[in-house]
């Protein structure tokens, strides 16, 4: 079948990445898109041909007999649009962050499965081989019981989180705005914008749930967290420490750095070298690899998704639940480091 999917929300990210790679996908049409911005709607709308405009979702899930919706909002509006499409039978593609407050995290995951619909966070590391196979040796048990992690994510966005037009956009369709990014009282911050990704690649690939959270952030000028730093216990005691810096130069690219310690080895994950490398006590080690991939593709979850709306059987690396768990996590971390002090996780 071809899947019929919609975009709520058409800013950046949207007209930049999602609405091409659904166009470009063999098995998806792209027949729908809404904003409250008229003048975005006209604009992405004849850039990419679509006809069918809206600037009410409701209207737009009435009409289009949906599979799919991607919700492509501002961070606080992915609630209320991905709660609507499930509730009008259609998979959803929810931007991350999933949502910044862990209540609606939670609802969200909640309303999925009683639609029997899914929910996916595109956090594209998750989607990669290399990721399931790493997942795959911590559920086979080959380190043991996991009870330390380190997590590293540095990402060259300094211009980004200090409400600057981000440097590699000038010549986009869009460019992302300082209200959703850099904004303290609208969720913008590094946490939040980036390491939705590398807590959702934890999750993911350990099925950890966290407890408490003891964190302190360094601020870019535009008062929004550019520098964090972490301590997190999980629910089975094990200690994880997240770190996050968006200083990176550039020409450097992104970084996310993975050790997971255990009671019989440990699992290392450096996406630019595309690698998960396992090593136990015992000298029984293994590595996997995918050459000559990107150090990132944010195309890549989007593509999966229109798979899963064409009725494809497919891998939901990053699901309602875990986007549940990573909100809660970030939503504690930001409440620690506005308190100075150690934040239960709800």
């Amino acid at each position: 079948m071809t899947a019929r999917i919609g975009i709520v929300g058409v800013g950046w990210w949207a007209t930049f990445n999602h609405i091409p790679t659904i166009q470009s996908h063999p098995d998806a049409t792209l027949v729908a898109i809404c904003d409250v911005d008229q003048d975005r709607i006209a604009i992405a709308g004849d850039k990419f041909a679509i006809d069918a405009r809206y600037d009410d979702l409701s209207e737009m899930l009435h009409a289009e007999r949906l599979d799919g919706v991607i919700v492509s909002t501002p961070h606080t509006q992915h609630t209320q649009p991905a709660l609507a499409s499930l509730e009008a039978g259609a998979h959803v593609l929810i931007e991350k962050p999933m949502a910044t407050m862990a209540a609606d995290g939670r609802v969200i995951a909640q309303a999925a499965r009683q639609a029997g619909r899914q929910v996916m966070v595109p956090t594209g590391l998750n989607f990669e081989d290399y990721s399931a196979v790493a997942r795959r040796w911590v559920r086979e048990g080959r380190i043991g019981k996991l009870r330390h992690a380190t997590c590293q994510m540095s990402s060259p966005l300094h211009d980004l989180f200090a409400g600057q037009p981000m440097h590699e956009t000038k010549d986009h369709l869009f460019r992302p705005p300082p209200s959703t990014w850099a904004d303290p009282q609208n969720a913008g911050g590094y946490a939040w914008g980036q390491m939705s990704h590398s807590i959702a690649w934890l999750t993911y690939v350990t099925d950890a749930r966290f407890d408490r959270v003891y964190c302190i952030s360094g601020k870019s000028n535009a008062g929004v967290d550019i520098y964090d730093a972490a301590v997190v216990c999980t629910k089975t005691g094990a200690t994880f420490m997240l770190s996050g810096a968006a200083t990176v130069p550039k020409h450097k690219g992104m970084h996310t750095d993975v050790r997971l310690y255990g009671t019989q080895g440990m699992i290392s994950f450096d996406n630019q070298k595309a690698r998960v490398e396992l090593a136990r006590l015992d000298g029984q080690d293994d590595q996997f690899e995918t050459p000559d991939r990107p150090e990132y593709d944010g195309a890549l979850p989007v593509r999966v998704f229109a798979d899963l709306c064409a009725g494809h059987d497919v891998v939901n690396a990053s699901d309602g639940e875990c986007g549940a768990e990573v909100t809660s996590l970030i939503h504690a971390l930001y409440r620690s480091a506005a308190s100075g002090q150690p934040e239960d996780i709800e």
